[in-house]
């Protein structure tokens, strides 16, 4: 396990007050800033000068107090010098790959990804000249082979979406080292479980529509960085985060910034809870995927790579076998037993139940999702923390019979 502590991070860089003083920063909603002094302004437009380099905050779009407030503590919690908000997940990890990859340039990604995330790399990305090559993020040996002169960025999720697939962080930093490509690490599924800049990645996205955020109410995205990476993403003639505009509100950001100091402790009570279903419904001889049960193929890889203290994740499958049964037990678990609901997305503190391929995966092709192992059956199960967990495993218990899946 590692040593790194997000909680203690985020309580150290946690500085910020209300300009009249108060315990939570204001919400700055200005689209423009006054420049007190003439000069300042060609200086910055020349990136010569910005807030925190001796001149001013200009305009939203470039920069915002509130927003800032929250990229400091994401970069404090994921142990990066720096981090920029934007305004979803997707648009955080197009902005990362488009400044990281120019016309002619190779991509290597996880073949076992979210559906929108491949069909960026499989389907825009090419119509940009830029072309990805899809792996078992887990072998090594095809990593190392799928790379190219050109290759230019290694793309993971710390745990595959849906499979819960472990990538290997600090063996694919090394690889991707070794051929001057970058490692970029969606961390979504795993905030403050896995610190993935720790083990050595280059770029950190996030969704934190999910856990991050945890209410299923606000999307946003993170990248979480070095200084000069994001000072990259926010160049006035080439910055892919300023040109393409995916601009966070500063009410959604002071949302966020809220909800960040309990991450920590949501994500204890997510995992937990997942465990116990996991073992439950192990113990019922049912097709169970989580990276804490022993069984899991790569727990102990799961178990060097996250932080000490906080699970495994609140996130688990169970395979149904065929779409017919994934959809009959989701609606006993939801319309008869008030378990949680039929919904895409996770990190919500309702439980939340979806059928990877038939929509969140959706934009797989059938054949590649089969070779990813991702089964017509599988149920993707975002374990919440409503409710008793003792009843949560009755209503289960109750559903897995009346199902006919025991």
């Amino acid at each position: 396990m590692q040593t790194f502590n997000p909680e203690q991070m985020m309580a150290k860089d946690r500085r910020e007050f209300g300009e009249h003083g108060g315990v939570a920063p204001s919400i700055s909603r200005s689209s423009t800033f006054t420049v007190m002094e003439p000069g300042t302004m060609p200086e910055i437009f020349q990136g010569e000068k910005g807030p925190d380099q001796g001149g001013c905050f200009l305009y939203s779009r470039h920069f915002n107090p509130t927003v800032d407030v929250l990229s400091r503590y994401l970069a404090a919690m994921e142990g990066t010098e720096s981090a920029i908000c934007t305004a979803s997940g997707m648009s955080a990890i197009s902005c990362t790959i488009l400044q990281l990859c120019h016309s002619g340039d190779h991509v290597i990604a996880s073949d076992t990804i979210y559906g929108g995330s491949h069909a960026l790399f499989a389907e825009l990305l090419p119509q940009m000249n830029i072309h990805t090559t899809f792996v078992d993020i887990t072998d090594t040996a095809a990593v190392a082979a799928a790379f190219t002169e050109n290759t230019r960025v290694v793309y993971t999720e710390a745990f595959g979406n849906p499979t819960l697939r472990v990538a290997d962080i600090p063996s694919l930093t090394e690889l991707a080292h070794q051929k001057g490509a970058s490692l970029v690490v969606d961390n979504t599924f795993s905030p403050a479980i896995i610190s993935p800049a720790m083990l050595g990645a280059d770029v950190v996205v996030h969704s934190m529509t999910k856990f991050i955020n945890g209410a299923s109410d606000v999307i946003a995205g993170a990248i979480c960085a070095s200084r000069d990476f994001v000072l990259q993403l926010m160049d006035l003639h080439t910055g892919r985060v300023l040109l393409l505009g995916p601009t966070m509100d500063p009410r959604a950001a002071f949302d966020i910034i809220q909800r960040l100091p309990h991450l920590p402790i949501r994500m204890r009570e997510h995992s937990r809870r997942a465990m116990a279903m996991a073992e439950f419904l192990q113990e019922t001889g049912a097709a169970i995927t989580y990276p804490g049960l022993p069984s899991f193929s790569q727990h102990a890889l799961a178990g060097q790579l996250i932080n000490e203290g906080y699970g495994f994740g609140g996130i688990l499958t169970l395979d149904c076998g065929n779409g017919e049964k994934a959809n009959r037990l989701m609606g006993i678990l939801q319309n008869e037993e008030n378990f949680g609901y039929i919904a895409v997305s996770l990190g919500y503190f309702d439980t939340l139940m979806s059928c990877s391929s038939s929509s969140t995966s959706s934009e797989i092709p059938e054949a590649e999702q089969m070779r990813m192992g991702l089964s017509p059956g599988l149920l993707r199960i975002s374990m919440g923390l409503t409710g008793s967990l003792n009843e949560r495993l009755d209503q289960m218990k109750r559903a897995v019979e009346k199902a006919g899946l025991d």
